[in-house]
């Protein structure tokens, strides 16, 4: 049964995909070309297919074969399934901010035209950008709250980073390990003590997204490693304590998510008292 249904959803996604080229090559294109010099033509297709058609019809593709799934990892703007969850920190925003501002971490613009701009400019030329904007990824409902970066190699290409989403401490205790946790969309109160839920990755340089195409970063695959990394440099300068180790979503066996390997773990911490 299991089988059928994967050879089915299979199946489904090789049809949008067909669907989606054919649109792509035999209307898109064929437009385009008629109208404009063929150069302008293929960057306005690339344009139109990337950034519009196929995500569309991917979001509709999961739709279908994703709507009872509970999440253990973020979603992309396509509705595809983007980094993984693997950090959960207890404690305000102010001593969030402090803890990571003492490791040497920026926190990342907010995304626009004048920051995409900027980052596309540091990326090309490859100059500095300590607080490069964050493509938007989505968890319970929402876009990340707030996030944070550290370059390598004085790189806007290379760069440790995480994304957070805070959680009402209460709506945690009372939904953690269940269907609920995940499928939360209230934003709490500024200024109180919250969950923020987290996911940390490290890009490594320039890459496309899968099946849409898009310009992004390429990112190590590892997700485990770099979880492990900045909970050790928390730890290092005593921003942190009782770290325990929790299971992501519901019975979620080690696995690769998109083109990341996870073992589902969630590293979770309280924020020292005296990073106020």
């Amino acid at each position: 049964m299991r089988l059928l249904r994967r050879l089915i959803q299979r199946l489904l996604i090789f049809g949008l995909g067909i669907f989606s080229v054919w649109l792509i090559v035999f209307v898109v294109f064929e437009t385009a070309d008629n109208r404009l010099p063929w150069v302008l033509a293929v960057g306005i297709t690339y344009g139109v297919a990337a950034y519009i058609i196929l995500p569309r019809v991917i979001r509709m593709g999961l739709k279908i074969l994703q709507h009872r799934l509970v999440p253990s990892y973020t979603i992309t703007g396509d509705g595809l399934p983007g980094d993984p969850v693997n950090i959960a920190l207890v404690g305000t925003l102010d001593q969030l901010r402090t803890a990571f501002t003492a490791l040497g971490w920026s926190e990342a613009d907010r995304l626009g035209l004048t920051s995409s701009w900027r980052m596309t400019q540091a990326f090309v030329l490859n100059s500095p950008y300590p607080t490069a904007p964050f493509s938007t990824l989505y968890l319970f409902g929402r876009g990340q709250d707030i996030g944070f970066q550290k370059a390598i190699d004085n790189s806007p290409r290379k760069r440790h980073h995480i994304r957070f989403w805070a959680l009402s401490l209460t709506r945690a205790q009372k939904t953690w390990g269940a269907a609920g946790f995940w499928l939360n969309t209230d934003r709490p109160p500024a200024g109180e003590p919250v969950l923020w839920v987290g996911a940390g990755t490290r890009d490594t340089g320039l890459s496309l997204t899968r099946l849409t195409f898009q310009i992004t970063h390429a990112t190590d695959s590892d997700t485990n490693a770099e979880r492990d990394y900045i909970i050790a440099e928390l730890r290092k300068n005593r921003s942190i304590e009782a770290v325990q180790v929790y299971r992501s979503g519901e019975h979620l066996p080690a696995e690769r998510v998109n083109h990341y390997v996870t073992d589902g773990e969630i590293m979770l911490a309280s924020l020292a008292t005296g990073n106020t």
